[in-house]
């Protein structure tokens, strides 16, 4: 398999040739159309001068005359009636000429030689040393008749300049494979890091240096596979943290009932404490359950299973039944609630709804402060419903509000006491928030409370 860089190479130098192909071709319309004319006209101006001069110059020496003509650049055939015929200059390559050609001239007309020769399209044509691709002109010296051939002799006029351009074309080609072969080189090498880093980043190693600083396509690619990189960094940092997590909370209520069930198996514990371990393990084996159908909620959430539907419902209506669901937990709790449920209609899961508004409410009453409120607001603005949870808890740091979100984070558990939890909540919060089109936004200070916003769009 070929290398990008061979590749590269390989395509540009065949696009060097193909342009050079297709750059001939095209300039040889263009000799062909215009340049093939012109020379044969300013040819055709130079040799009638040249008969016109002599036929008004009868005690002229044609011969002598018409070698001073050929030493300054031209090649002629002089040729009379009884076909007896001279050269004057450098000899012709092919000196083949038909007959009715000289025939034609001496009959005197002119004959255009150099704009029928050769037929094919090739600039090259007008360098061909024949005598077919010449002037003729009738010529008339003393009375007698004949008919001048003549062209430039180009090789006299132009040898160097042949050498020169053939020289520029040459280095040209040339310098322009070594350049390329050089600044591919170059080119490629950021896009041989990057499958360097992608291999790495295959292997499991996220530590990753590329060249982000340039400010090109390939800058803004190396810029977008680090942070690529960095969120899978944190997707595995996550990946393992899950699992972690996952491990301990069915491990730990596992050993817990394994414990206590050993426990029960004592006959000389006393009615009460049977009853104590009892309703432990029940409290365990609650925990796993709630466990298992958040994991088993969030896998659904994630393959976007058809789980949602949506129907026009009562949301202040929704809200109030949930607050009386827990009101003997909040009054146990001193905590003062208040709120402000006008009867607004949304359009959403009411199930997977009242998940959201459990999951809220059960965290502003686990982590407030003794004697602390809630207040629960329903609000229409423009083109949203703004739903509002705020509570006078211990609040987040900047650090945990930006990680409340995912799976298993837990806040500080310095600082919320004895409160258990899987760490599942916000996650299916924000993941059912979404699945609705709508937002979340979280303002909170420690150790003063927390407010969560949730905005649904009115559709």
């Amino acid at each position: 398999m070929k290398s990008l860089y061979t590749k590269f190479v390989l395509m540009t130098i065949g696009i060097m040739l193909f342009s050079g192909m297709l750059a001939f071709f095209l300039s040889n319309m263009y000799y062909q159309q215009k340049l093939k004319p012109y020379n044969d006209h300013k040819t055709t101006v130079i040799a009638e001068s040249i008969a016109t001069y002599t036929d008004e110059h009868p005690t002229l020496d044609l011969q002598e005359y018409l070698e001073n003509i050929a030493s300054i650049g031209y090649q002629m055939y002089l040729v009379d009636q009884t076909g007896e015929a001279s050269f004057f200059g450098a000899p012709f390559r092919n000196e083949q000429l038909a007959s009715s050609a000289q025939e034609y001239v001496l009959n005197g007309n002119v004959y255009h030689g150099i704009l029928y020769f050769p037929r094919e399209t090739f600039v090259t044509g007008f360098f061909a040393n024949e005598l077919n691709n010449t002037i003729g002109v009738p010529l008339t010296h003393n009375g007698k008749q004949y008919a001048l051939f003549l062209r430039p002799n180009l090789k006299l006029l132009f040898n160097e300049m042949h050498l020169l351009f053939a020289a520029l074309l040459g280095l040209t080609v040339l310098l322009s494979i070594i350049f390329v072969i050089i600044s591919t080189k170059f080119l490629v090498k950021p896009i041989s890091k990057l499958t360097t880093a992608t291999t790495s980043l295959a292997n499991g190693h996220f530590n990753i240096q590329l060249d982000d600083n340039r400010q090109d396509e390939l800058g803004e690619l190396s810029r977008s596979f680090l942070q690529m990189a960095k969120k899978l960094e944190r997707v595995e940092d996550t990946r393992k943290e899950f699992i972690s997590n996952i491990s301990h909370d069915i491990q730990s209520p596992l050993s817990n009932i394994k414990g206590y069930t050993t426990l029960l198996e004592n006959d000389s514990l006393s009615h009460t404490e049977r009853k104590q371990y009892i309703s432990i393990i029940n409290g365990e084996i609650k925990r796993l359950s709630t466990l298992t159908k958040q994991l088993l909620l969030l896998a659904s959430l994630d393959r976007n299973e058809e789980i949602m539907q949506k129907k026009r419902f009562n949301v202040g209506k929704q809200l109030k039944e949930l607050v009386q669901n827990y009101q003997w937990v909040i009054g146990e709790k001193g905590i003062m609630l208040s709120y402000t449920l006008p009867d607004l209609d949304i359009n959403g899961d009411p199930s997977l709804l009242n998940t959201v508004w459990d999951n809220l409410l059960t965290n502003a009453i686990k982590y407030n402060q003794p004697d602390g409120t809630i207040d629960i607001t329903v609000e229409q603005c423009a083109a949203s419903i703004i739903v509002t949870f705020e509570d006078t808890g211990i609040g987040l740091s900047t650090t945990e509000i930006d990680r409340i979100f995912e799976r298993f984070y837990r806040a500080d558990t310095s600082r919320t006491r004895t409160v258990e939890g899987t760490g599942l909540g916000l996650s299916i919060v924000s993941t059912i928030v979404q699945l609705h089109e709508g937002k979340i936004h979280v303002d909170s200070k420690e150790n003063e409370g927390t407010t969560i916003r949730v905005e649904f769009p009115v559709y």
